[in-house]
């Protein structure tokens, strides 16, 4: 392997890699497209010389990928930000070629914002608590195709929606259309396996986490459940990783968008930005907090009798519960 110093950017497809080789005065020494596989990568840049940064843009894959290069060709992997590269194309015409001498460049001048690359144990949590999501999204939609039914039969039925026995009455309701009761009944019978499919999931998350530090330590927080522990412990990974508090809430989307202009000082709502079902989690545990907390329950009123919305209030509640989380949380040492 040559001496020389060299930054490489791989653009990822499942089939291929393109692969693109400069050096430290930016001039091309290689730029093509290889297997998807950490040897036949491996030996394109071994021609050109030791490889000082090496990015690739996170996606689909990409993450396994750079765990390969990192441990079997021991290269220095950075994941790259998909939308900060994408905001970075100026040119009209794309390719994997361009793409690629892209990330190569941009990890040249150290211009290319990171993404954290999680390691395997934390990736498989995620695998696990995306699935159990994919359950629950499964389940919402089979319920409301079933309450739609029943609006457009204007049928009403008084009790707990959902439960056994309201189930059971809806299965044999006089005044539905003969095919609304069949699909009713289809649907659910289609809900109590999804049902049994979620437990299972949660079962083995709950096994998955048993001996996990950062999980038994977020079990102790008021309001907090296994649903909740895991949610944040896939989603975040290790809490040391940020700075302080506001960094790790502004990466949850718990921050306002500031949308000052001029002598105009204003905020627009939270950040666009972040994973929305690590959002809706810590949203779901404040309006715990509001009701069973008494300390947050009295910061929430404070800020109620100031004028502030609801949602506002919620979200306040959010950001501050997870910047004293990180508090805590920040010097646990962790296996991940």
């Amino acid at each position: 392997m040559s001496s020389i110093t060299v930054f490489v950017g791989l653009d990822y497809h499942k089939d291929s890699v393109s692969v693109c080789v400069v050096d430290a005065a930016g001039k091309q020494m290689a730029n093509r497209k290889c297997p998807n596989d950490w040897r036949a990568i491996e030996q394109v840049v071994r021609r050109c010389g030791t490889p000082a940064r090496v990015a690739v843009e996170a996606c689909c894959g990409a993450a396994h990928l750079a765990d390969e290069l990192a441990a079997q060709a021991g290269w220095p992997m950075h994941l790259a930000h998909p939308g900060y590269v994408a905001r970075l194309k100026q040119s009209p015409d794309k390719s994997d070629y361009s793409d690629a001498r892209l990330l190569a460049d941009l990890e040249r001048v150290g211009y290319l914002p990171p993404v954290w690359l999680a390691p395997e144990p934390v990736r498989e949590l995620r695998r696990l608590v995306r699935y159990r999501q994919q359950l629950v999204g499964e389940r919402r939609n089979l319920k409301l195709r079933v309450a739609a039914l029943l609006r457009e039969q204007r049928v009403f039925i008084q009790g707990s929606a959902w439960t056994k026995a309201w189930r059971g009455r809806v299965a044999t309701l006089d005044e539905l259309s003969e095919q609304a009761r069949w699909i009713i009944a289809r649907q659910l019978a289609r809900l109590e396996p999804l049902e049994a499919e979620i437990r299972l999931v949660e079962e083995r998350l709950r096994s998955v986490t048993e001996h996990d530090p950062v999980v038994a330590k977020l079990l102790e927080q008021k309001g907090v459940g296994l649903i909740t522990a895991v949610t944040l412990r896939a989603e975040i990974g290790r809490f040391d990783r940020f700075r302080n508090g506001k960094q790790l809430a502004r990466f949850c989307g718990l921050t306002p968008r500031n949308a000052s202009s001029g002598q105009r000082q204003a905020d627009a709502g939270l950040i666009k930005a972040g994973n929305p079902q690590l959002r809706a989690t810590l949203i779901e545990a404040a309006h715990r907090l509001l009701r069973f907390d008494e300390r947050w329950s009295d910061l929430g009123e404070q800020l109620l009798a100031r004028g502030k919305p609801k949602c506002v209030v919620i979200a306040a509640l959010a950001n501050r519960w997870l910047r004293g989380l990180h508090h805590q949380l920040a010097s646990l040492s962790t296996a991940a």
